[in-house]
Order: structure tokens, then sequence, then C-alpha cells
């Protein structure tokens, strides 16, 4: 069994139509579901595939393909409504950098809250604190709130945090532009240390080079199904070719 494994999963999204004419009508109907239907959503159907240990695997599909539920099945923001979500591993999550963070705190105290969201003591961030603060090259403004942040050094905190974590199965969507070229050459290149250490990595991107660059297998999500696996290159060409001219 891999670091992840999908085996024949669906996921299943009611959604209801309502029309509201009044606050109080809207109460009402949220207590006796009144004046509305329901429509089901498969934002998945009987997915199946498996991220193997050691290996970087990409997701890719157009918006609405079902990437980002299946992002949530793996860090169990969701559970399945058919079939089963295994991990393996101690896994790390680059979804949305930043979240976690409190915008009154300083990006020292940050760095302590999300490390304890992360599952580590006061100690064992305090190791890596040095390491967090250099790689986000944010040693001057790190007793500054957050509040007074760009987005960018946000996300550059939010990044070194993750990647101090000793990840063992890293998910990431769409966070390595993150900064300038120079920041972005740098994730990277930290990318490639986690492969080189064997690192289960599974990547969502619409970057189709960057998926062709790291990624030795992927899929190609349409629909909430796969239409399209194996080599990057062949998916890519596929999801290429299956696009309006």
């Amino acid at each position: 069994m891999g670091a992840v494994v999908f085996d024949s999963v669906s996921k299943r999204y009611k959604i209801h139509h309502q029309r509201v004419k009044s606050f109080q009508e809207a109460v009402v109907n949220l207590f006796y579901r009144k004046n509305g239907t329901t429509e089901e959503f498969w934002a998945l159907k009987d997915v199946d595939f498996e991220v193997g240990y050691g290996e970087t695997f990409g997701i890719i599909g157009p918006n609405g393909s079902g990437k980002s539920t299946a992002l949530k099945l793996i860090t169990r923001v969701l559970e399945p409504t058919k079939g089963r979500v295994t991990t393996k591993g101690r896994l790390t999550a680059m979804i949305e950098l930043g979240a976690g963070f409190h915008p009154d705190l300083t990006g020292r105290e940050n760095i302590f809250l999300l490390g304890s969201i992360l599952g580590y003591n006061a100690r064992e961030m305090r190791q890596r604190f040095d390491k967090i603060v250099a790689f986000a090259e944010l040693e001057r403004f790190i007793d500054t709130p957050l509040k007074h942040y760009s987005s960018g050094m946000n996300m550059r905190l939010g990044f070194s945090i993750i990647i101090n974590a000793d990840p063992e199965v890293l998910i990431i969507d769409e966070v390595l532009a993150v900064g300038d070229l120079a920041f972005q050459e740098k994730c990277l290149k930290v990318l490639t240390e986690f492969q080189n250490a064997g690192v289960s990595i599974l990547m969502v991107t619409h970057d189709l080079e960057l998926a062709s660059r790291f990624c030795d297998k992927a899929i190609l999500l349409q629909m909430g199904q796969i239409v399209a696996e194996g080599h990057p290159n062949d998916v890519i060409s596929a999801y290429v070719s299956a696009q309006p001219v």
C-alpha cells in the first residue's frame, strides 16, 4: 500500500435550491426545508489512484474537476461518500499558506502557533526557529504583527514553517508561486531535496511545466473522474488536446 491511496472514492454534495423572499422565511426554511429542491452533485466518482513511497504524483485538470475535493479528502477536511482514502506517514499540507495564523500576533508568535497546530511543542519549534526565519527572509520583521505583513511575506513564512515540519507525505496545492523569482527557485530547490530524501509528494497544479519537471506520475481529472493517467507528459498532452481551440 502506498503513501496515499484512493480506493473507489466518490464524494457527493447536496445542493439546495430555494428562493427566499425574507429573512424570516430563510430561518423557517432552515428548520423545515420548505420551498426548495435538492440536487445531487458528484464532485468525485469512483476515483482510484495510489501515490507510491518517495514518488511525486501530479493531479491536473480544469477548474471544477474535483482536484480541491480530493485534497480535502486526503487531509480529512471531508469524508468520502463512498470508498476509502488512506495515508501512511506524517502528512503536511501546503494548501492555504498562512491558514492558522493570527494577524495580531507577531511572526515569531505565529511560528509557535502554527507549530502547535502541526503537533510540535515549543522546544521543537525553538530548534527550528532560526531556519524558518532565515528561509523566509524575514529577520527584520519577525517581531512585527502579521497584519503589517504583505501577502508575499505571509506566504513565505507559511511555506518556511511547513517545509521545516519534517513531512513524510507532502501535499501541495498551487502554492509554489511565493515571492519573487529568486525565492521561487529556492522553493523548487527544496522540493528537489524532499524528492531526494524520499518524501512522498502529491502536487495539484495548473502549472503544466512544473508537473512535467517534477512529477513521476500524473492523473487528469475531468468532471470528477480520471480520464488519463501515467507519465506526466502523456497526461499533459491529453489535457491540452481536450481544451477547446
